[in-house]
């Protein structure tokens, strides 16, 4: 059964934390349903996780709206959430609208994400007022990374803090169900989560957020690049699939693989069938390849000799 959004209240008036992990697929999915996480965020980290961007930001709704319904195949119990990537909601609060439906009506999502506060309030506002709930997500906000001076944690002021802050009020009243802090010192994020009554998720924000989120490839080895701060890895599946990787190739190469354990068999008495069957097929055709070749053959001497008259 689905979590539900006041189970997610809940858990945070009783100071039950929440666990967020991004996926992919339908097998990301089924794991992180299985091991009990509580949300899976379909996230535009897409982008250079599993489809080899740069950033976050080339990736498109119809890319995320495939990822999401495999995830959503994974999901039982855990809140399947989309990301809203960049372009998806900056342009227009009807905009922002038609794609938060897509990904509902279209993929199954239970809610969608976006970033930012300031004029992301009214969009957020257009969506919950449609029905759909919105998570958001204030701090470091990876599209608009450069306007921010790159990725680098935020609210390290007084006023930027206070900001943040106000940000998170201003989300909350516009109808979030919860909101990620990204990068944030820990005290900022502690402050900003006693002053909500919805959960906060933190990446990076310190350990007093109501809930935690991890990107699947950083917690689990297998991204290619140097881990954020706020990372920690569970475990290096990369190193043991390209070992696995290795030692099937070498065992290909060697002939060793596949063994007899890994080939279906054939009676005895249906393989001396087919054998006498394919034997005298495999005449006839050769038959007909000697016919073919001698006809060719003869051609070309008859080609030759008229080239020799003239």
């Amino acid at each position: 059964m689905k979590l539900s959004l006041l189970e997610l209240a809940e858990r945070k008036r009783r100071g039950e934390k929440l666990v967020m992990v991004t996926a992919y697929d339908y097998p990301g999915a089924r794991l992180a349903d299985e091991a009990g996480v509580d949300l899976i965020l379909v996230g535009d980290s897409a982008a250079d996780n599993v489809l080899g961007y740069d950033s976050t930001v080339p990736v498109t709704v119809e890319e995320l709206l495939v990822l999401v319904r495999a995830v959503v195949r994974g999901a039982e119990r855990a809140l399947v959430i989309a990301d809203m990537p960049f372009g998806s909601f900056q342009v227009s609060d009807e905009g922002a609208l038609a794609n938060a439906v897509r990904f509902v009506k279209e993929a199954g999502a239970d809610a969608v994400k976006l970033e930012g506060a300031g004029p992301s309030l009214s969009r957020v506002q257009a969506i919950v007022g449609a029905g759909i709930p919105v998570m958001g997500h204030i701090g470091l906000t990876p599209q608009s990374a450069t306007m921010l001076g790159g990725y680098k944690a935020q609210g390290r002021t007084a006023a930027k803090a206070q900001r943040l802050h106000a940000d998170a009020r201003a989300l909350e009243a516009a109808g979030c169900f919860a909101i990620v802090l990204e990068a944030v010192p820990a005290p900022v994020a502690k402050r900003i989560s006693g002053a909500l009554m919805v959960p906060t998720i933190g990446i990076g924000a310190g350990p007093d957020c109501d809930g935690q989120v991890l990107v699947w490839h950083d917690l689990l080895g297998l991204s290619d690049r140097t881990p954020a701060r706020f990372v920690k890895r569970y475990a290096e599946l990369g190193d043991e699939i390209k070992r696995a990787l290795a030692a099937y190739a070498a065992d290909v190469r060697s002939g060793t693989f596949p063994a007899a354990e890994h080939t279906y068999s054939i009676p005895d008495d249906e393989l001396d069938l087919f054998n006498a069957h394919i034997g005298k097929a495999d005449m006839g055709s050769y038959g007909r390849r000697r016919q073919v070749g001698a006809s060719a053959q003869a051609t070309e001497e008859h080609e030759q000799a008229q080239e020799a008259d003239a």
